[in-house]
């Protein structure tokens, strides 16, 4: 999550700068609600295309994991933005989403069980 939050976070820089001359070149503020949702606009369309893609976001790669269906299929839209928003929830449950796999047998967060997803390594093919 570390390795897509820093990606993420110079996206969202970038489309702060795009969307910048659009309010006079001003601070956005806290109650300017069509600069957040131009950002959870860029954020679900960051790991959206990424989960439809290939299965792998920069931090997935990494650790060799990639998002499937539960039949081992690649993820369509459909399901990547019902794990997006689903993700969301579990982040405002204070992360208790990401938590449950702790404890799930299948070891799947909330939003993998929300949307048919699941996360699986890659085997090395040598």
């Amino acid at each position: 999550m570390f390795y897509d939050a820093v990606l993420l976070l110079a996206i969202l820089f970038l489309a702060t700068a795009i969307a910048l001359p659009f309010n006079g070149g001003n601070a956005f503020t806290a109650d300017q609600y069509l600069y957040h949702a131009w950002l959870l606009l860029v954020s679900f369309l960051f790991y959206t295309w990424f989960w439809t893609h290939g299965g792998q976001t920069l931090g997935l790669k990494s650790w060799k994991m990639v998002v499937l269906t539960e039949s081992h299929q690649p993820v369509h839209w459909r399901q990547a933005s019902l794990r997006f928003f689903s993700a969301l929830l579990s982040w405002a449950c204070l992360g208790l989403g990401f938590l449950w796999i702790l404890i799930d047998l299948e070891k799947q967060a909330w939003h993998d069980k929300l949307s048919g997803t699941q996360l699986y390594l890659i085997e090395d093919q040598k």
